[in-house]
């Protein structure tokens, strides 16, 4: 869950708040959430169960987000991330019969605000023998995509944080964005763990406005391109408040906790009861994409090692694969969805050659940092055009028709 920054915003991508979503005007069994930066009003507090539309409207002077939580008022089983002041989107969640609580977050960070309770009635939905096993199978290669994809992030981490341990810093240098890679394919999954992404994949400027201790990939990264006086953060604010180069002691103890975490993130999805939800994969690959609009093109993700175009690539990959999971139910619902599927391969295919012009995840990207302000617009552009039909992706796969604009 990662904020965009104001300070940001000079960066001149007008068209980047608009990423991941369409905007939407509440109509029909869509459920209204008005959202304030001190309030998170749900229209209503019952529905039935099924595939669940909400139009959420930030009215706010900030970036927002809605989430759905389970009964534990913990466990997150749906959310909209990156809402910006003036805008309405639309997000669909697949509800079985339960209790579950709404709220929103403002900037993003810290406490649920306007956390209220949400019931699920009736039952789960039926569908037929065909559809079922067609999201039978597409929820089976999901989770093993999960699983692959977290088993090899352990033996990568392993180098990475032996490397940064034992002070060989090219070495970290050099596998610091490879690393990276199989996280960022997986980044929603891991945000559903609670504090487990916060732990691995925080930002400085994210975990002092929270008031965490700042850990993970981005901590090490600091140390390894190590600012210099008269260098900023991502927010504009001094490099050198409030940090220092850690001591050896430090970075094994840094380099510990990272292996630790990513070795719980990989115990959970390989639990016997890790499941997703159908919903899960489509929202996922809207939320892969959501996170490139976040802090890849904005380059405030790998602020330090200017990586941020492999991250970039690993989400899109990411994105590429969820929609290849329910690609046969999309085409499964006629020619409305047939269609979508295709506009969506197209759009993939535009972002990846465009991407390839900087190079590959195999072969490296040319820092961020040489891209000028065209480049980034011409990616922006890029990721609004796979972005509007890919919002529809969830509709389509779940059969819910789309909000009216």
């Amino acid at each position: 869950m990662k904020r965009i920054l104001p300070g940001l915003a000079a960066l001149g991508v007008a068209t980047l708040a608009l990423t991941g979503c369409v905007s939407n005007t509440p109509t029909g069994d869509a459920i209204a959430v008005a959202i304030t930066d001190d309030a998170c009003d749900v229209s209503v507090a019952t529905t039935e169960a099924g595939a669940i539309t909400f139009t959420a409207s930030n009215t706010g002077t900030d970036v927002n987000e809605f989430e759905i939580l389970a009964d534990d008022k913990l466990r997150i089983v749906g959310e909209k991330e990156n809402i910006t002041p003036g805008q309405t989107v639309s997000y669909v969640a697949q509800l079985g019969p339960g209790t579950y609580y709404t709220a929103c977050k403002f900037q993003q960070v810290g406490a649920p605000i306007g956390l209220a309770e949400f019931t699920v009635t009736g039952e789960a939905s039926a569908v037929s023998s065909d559809e079922q096993e067609l999201t039978d199978e597409a929820v089976t290669n999901y989770i093993a995509y999960v699983r692959s994809q977290a088993a090899e992030l352990i033996p990568a981490v392993d180098a990475l944080t032996a490397a940064y341990a034992a002070g060989d810093d090219d070495t970290a240098r050099s596998l610091f964005a490879s690393t990276r890679v199989f996280y960022e394919r997986i980044e929603p999954t891991a945000e559903a763990f609670g504090d487990l992404d916060p732990k691995i994949d925080y930002r400085e400027v994210d975990a002092v406005a929270e008031g965490l201790e700042w850990t993970g990939f981005h901590r090490i990264e600091k140390d390894l391109w190590a600012p210099e006086v008269g260098d900023v953060n991502s927010d504009g604010q001094d490099a050198l408040i409030d940090w220092a180069p850690s001591t050896p002691e430090q970075r094994a103890g840094f380099a510990d906790q990272l292996v630790a975490d990513v070795a719980e993130l990989h115990e959970l999805v390989s639990d016997p009861s890790f499941s997703v939800s159908l919903g899960d994969i489509s929202n996922g690959a809207i939320g892969l994409l959501d996170e490139v609009a976040a802090g890849k093109i904005t380059g405030e993700e790998d602020w330090w090692s200017g990586t941020d175009l492999t991250d970039f690539a690993a989400n899109v990959q990411g994105a590429s694969v969820a929609f290849g999971n329910v690609r046969a139910i999309a085409e499964s619902k006629g020619e409305a969805g047939t269609t979508l599927a295709a506009d969506i391969d197209d759009e993939f295919a535009a972002l990846e050659g465009l991407l390839g012009e900087y190079g590959s995840i195999d072969a490296g990207f040319v820092n961020y940092a040489e891209l000028d302000d065209a480049d980034k617009k011409a990616l922006s552009d890029q990721v609004n055009a796979l972005s509007e039909p890919l919002s529809q992706l969830t509709h389509t796969v779940l059969g819910v028709a789309e909000p009216a604009e």
